[in-house]
């Protein structure tokens, strides 16, 4: 046996934590609905998930496609959380709060 080949980390070992953070970031965001932080926090982490796959597909298909996705990805998850943000900063400056319930009295 060879101790070198027992100590690879192989594609399965990638796909796994993959789908852990991926169970992680849907149970987040379907566990807790009250708190706006911990909703982009699990979309983050869906969003890590699939990066994880794409890049672990792309080193093991020898192709360089995965990682250009997860640039894009990376640049989109960046923007969607500065917007997020920005519009939670301004939310909580209006009604003192960041709970998913008292967003649906917005009007206008």
């Amino acid at each position: 046996m060879n101790i070198d080949a027992m100590f690879m980390i192989g594609l399965n070992h990638y796909l796994v934590v993959s789908a852990l953070i991926f169970t992680i970031g849907v149970l987040g965001f379907f566990v807790n609905r009250r708190n706006v932080i911990v909703l982009l926090m699990s979309i983050e982490l869906i969003l890590l998930s699939i990066n994880i796959n794409f890049v672990a597909f792309s080193v093991y298909l020898h192709d360089l496609v995965g990682q250009v996705f997860t640039l894009f990805i990376l640049t989109v998850a960046a923007a969607e959380a500065a917007i997020g943000l920005a519009i939670l900063v301004v939310y909580f400056r209006n009604r003192s709060t960041i709970t998913v319930d008292d967003a649906s009295m917005m009007h206008g």
